[in-house]
């Protein structure tokens, strides 16, 4: 048994005076999808919602001393340690943006009540994490890395410990979201070389990818940010240094839209709420086809603490990665009829979602956009098929990422 088991056996073991483990369920949904076992690690079930709890427990449990300890974070990270600022007793004083929404900044306040401190600063993450590291140096306190910290990582590493308890073993394959890299690190550094991996990362935040193409972290030029969960732009020193030997063909970058897919039947068939880095692992399972088949596999659904109103933002990103929905504009003829005319091109399974034109004086041609929704992605062929035998000028803004971002 190496040191690090242990360590992480004792954190385990310690925290159960906490929380009780998390649900490790065999899903028989994606278990026939998939032809192979899939158990889910249910860290969306944790008292927090996600994983984060696991190593601010354990790097506070280490630091008895601290007059104060001191985070930065918009989401997971911040709620764990105002769970555990309150469980110890301790005064904390937790960083957030000024854009956090106000959802999660009210349930970072439940979980700490008044043993924490919220200081909203900056417009982003940077700005946040320099005013809480000054912050920190000023007033002698401990910062809590959500990541990069090998305290966290042991903390984090609880999951693989029950994740063996729970299957009686450990299972063939492993499947991973990955931020920073804490909970990613920690589990490796567990299971060693027993288990095969599979590391998920979101495609606008994939700071692991990046790291291994490179040799060493690096700083990702933007990072998308719907992800939130695991949109981290530089994966931390110390997990890139445990995770460095994992070979690009164990890694895998996943479409944010895609994403959205795997949330809306994961809810609408599981009845299972996952935040968009939660549907992770279980969305990669798509992309291992024969590799998996008839193994046993551990998907770890890293959280869940979803704002119901993005709900339709969800929606419609999942709808325009299946084809479903597309946005057009459209140069309509300005005389009587032509409205008309265009409406029936429409097929019988076609719905029109959106629709905004301004009649222009004095000009022959008005310009539409328009969103369609079909249930059948293949319909979208036979209407422009219509539309270009009509001699209809469009253009396509579906995954126009500039305009979608000022029309859609």
């Amino acid at each position: 048994m190496t040191d690090f088991i242990k360590k992480a056996r004792d954190a385990t073991s310690a925290m159960r005076d906490v929380f009780p483990p998390t649900p490790l369920l065999l899903n028989a949904h994606l278990s026939e999808t998939y032809g192979c076992e899939v158990w889910l690690k249910r860290e969306d079930l944790s008292p927090v919602r996600s994983y984060k709890l696991r190593g601010a427990f354990n790097a506070m449990r280490k630091q008895p001393d601290a007059p104060v300890f001191v985070c930065a974070s918009a989401g997971n990270h911040a709620q764990g340690v105002a769970f555990m600022c309150r469980h110890f007793g301790k005064r904390g004083v937790i960083y957030m943006p000024v854009t956090t929404p106000q959802q999660k900044i009210q349930k970072t306040r439940m979980f700490g009540g008044n043993n924490i401190e919220i200081q909203l600063t900056g417009d982003y993450f940077d700005d946040t994490l320099r005013a809480a590291q000054t912050y920190c140096t000023e007033t002698n306190g401990h910062f809590l890395s959500p990541f990069d910290d090998e305290d966290v990582i042991e903390g984090q590493a609880s999951v693989a410990v029950e994740i063996e308890e729970q299957l009686g073993g450990k299972p063939d394959h492993l499947m991973l979201p990955v931020g920073g890299g804490g909970l990613s690190s920690g589990v490796l550094s567990y299971f060693g070389t027993d288990v095969q991996y599979t590391f998920v990362e979101p495609a606008g935040g994939a700071c692991l990818h990046a790291a291994l193409q490179m040799g060493q972290p690096v700083k990702l030029d933007s990072v998308n940010t719907f992800a939130d969960g695991a949109a981290v732009g530089q994966i931390g020193e110390r997990t890139f240094a445990r995770l460095k030997g994992v070979g690009l063909a164990n890694s895998l970058t996943i479409p944010e839209d895609r994403l959205c897919v795997t949330m809306l039947e994961m809810l609408n068939v599981e009845g299972i709420v996952l935040e968009p880095a939660g549907a992770l692992a279980v969305d990669a399972l798509r992309d291992l086809g024969h590799a998996i088949r008839g193994r046993r596999v551990v998907c770890v659904t890293s959280g869940g603490n979803f704002d119901f109103e993005r709900l339709p933002e969800v929606k419609e990103r999942a709808q325009r990665y299946q084809g479903l929905k597309k946005y057009f504009i459209l140069r309509m003829p300005q005389r009587p009829g032509a409205l008309k005319e265009f409406l029936n091109f429409l097929g019988p399974e076609d719905d029109i979602a959106r629709f905004e034109y301004l009649k222009k004086s004095a000009r022959n041609f008005g310009s539409v956009l328009i969103g369609i929704e079909t249930r059948d992605a293949s319909s979208f062929g036979a209407f422009l098929a219509k539309l270009d035998a009509a001699g209809f000028t469009y253009t396509d803004i579906t995954n126009d990422e500039t305009l979608a971002q000022f029309v859609i």
